[in-house]
């Protein structure tokens, strides 16, 4: 029996899925350290050089996230037209490219001419791409996979500051941008061709659940009305999140400072929320085989405006610090499993990559404003108004889905309804 269980669990690397989370998880380390991550340890270098100030240098950022945004639907259509194979390996080819633009940038439009490539090459190479590839391998295993591809992830900045950091220091940060270019262009480009090549059949069944636990079958897709009812009250729910993980990027050290403890100690404790992310993701893998993925949907959003009533109203000191950024990294942790599981239960895998493609615009969008409008409400009203507004950003987050789960249960009752009066019929 045992020897049984371990050779299923070493023949699984060889499926189609195996090889494609492992190989895109390789590529998702890889393509999320030297982009998205980078600034937080070239950021300062490059400023340092150049002359240009914090907010010319991390401006290129937010272009990048905006124009993700702005062509992600377009992005989406193209992934399922012409598979995400061919697109996420085009696309590490143009964050090879893009970077090697920032290496040799001199000039500030130089520069955000970099950072608009980037931006198309992000979203053809970052994690709404990267599940809609991965559901187009196993479409009825999409669920598991896109948690697996998570958990390598959650590393993406564990690995890179330090590489990024070392390599600045021995070679500077504009040769360091042409390592992480060939990175992209030698490892990432080829995986993402070579990982995704084999499919699954679309009728090849998921791995036995636990026998303890009663199966039903699933509700029916929604469509129509009902499909745009859903993905609006997601979209809300999840761009509320974007806006809390957003401004939190930036600021999330002196969100802890604010209950009372010295920087140092605030930088330490912010280092936590990695941790806590692979945790959050873990447990999903190991604990949440059978949930149903609204039903995991409705953990971190609960989760997230509890660990702002903890910061906020706890009393303050090292120890309330260390909750709120445990809970607020489970939280990220298990968003990310969600906006990829949670659209592909709802609305199936045919188109999902366009779906997931309308789902991001306003995700990413936000995300990219929200640093700066947070500072904004910093400048005017102090840490504690900031709070305010997460707080409230993630009340209209648990609103948005637990009115989705509600609307979600009646409707499928409904249908079922309908179904069995028509079967009974005379």
């Amino acid at each position: 029996m045992a020897q049984s269980r371990i050779w299923k669990t070493l023949a699984w690397h060889t499926t189609p899925m195996g090889v494609a989370v492992h190989a895109l998880g390789i590529t998702q380390i890889v393509a999320w350290g030297t982009t998205l991550y980078a600034l937080a340890v070239l950021g300062k270098p490059i400023m340092a050089e150049t002359g240009w100030s914090s907010t010319v240098v991390f401006g290129g950022l937010t272009l990048g996230l905006l124009i993700s945004g702005v062509i992600s639907s377009w992005v989406g259509r193209l992934i399922d037209r012409y598979g995400a194979k061919r697109m996420m390996a085009a696309g590490g080819v143009l964050n090879a490219l893009g970077l090697a633009g920032l290496a040799y940038a001199t000039e500030v439009a130089h520069y955000y001419a970099a950072w608009a490539l980037l931006g198309v090459s992000m979203r053809l190479t970052l994690y709404d791409a990267a599940f809609a590839a991965l559901v187009q391998v196993t479409p009825t295993k999409g669920r598991r996979a896109i948690s697996y591809l998570t958990l390598y992830g959650g590393f993406a900045s564990t690995v890179f500051w330090p590489i990024g950091h070392l390599l600045n220091e021995a070679v500077g940060w504009r040769e360091t941008c042409l390592i992480f270019a060939a990175l992209n262009l030698l490892v990432c480009a080829p995986l993402n061709w070579g990982g995704l090549a084999r499919r699954e059949p679309e009728d090849t069944p998921e791995a036995a659940p636990d026998p303890k636990v009663a199966r039903k079958a699933p509700p029916p897709l929604l469509e129509g009305s009902a499909k745009i009812w859903a993905m609006v009250l997601f979209s809300v729910a999840t761009s509320a999140y974007a806006f809390i993980f957003g401004a939190a990027a930036v600021h999330l050290v002196g969100l802890i400072e604010a209950t009372g403890i010295a920087t140092a100690a605030a930088v330490s404790v912010a280092s936590i929320k990695g941790i806590a992310q692979v945790g959050g993701r873990l447990w999903d893998i190991i604990f949440c085989r059978n949930m149903a993925p609204l039903n995991l949907a409705r953990v971190p959003v609960w989760l997230m405006p509890v660990a702002f009533v903890v910061l906020m109203w706890a009393g303050g000191g090292l120890w309330v610090a260390v909750f709120f950024t445990v809970l607020f990294g489970a939280a990220n942790g298990l968003i990310t499993i969600v906006r990829g599981a949670v659209p592909l239960a709802m609305f199936g895998a045919k188109g999902y990559g366009e779906i997931l493609g309308i789902l991001a615009t306003p995700y990413l969008l936000i995300n990219a404003l929200s640093p700066a409008a947070f500072a904004i409400v910093l400048d005017w009203g102090g840490q504690r108004a900031g709070l305010w507004l997460l707080f409230g950003a993630s009340l209209i987050s648990l609103l948005a889905m637990e009115i989705l789960t509600f609307w979600y249960r009646r409707h499928n009752a409904a249908v079922a309804a309908r179904q069995t009066d028509a079967v009974t019929a005379p």
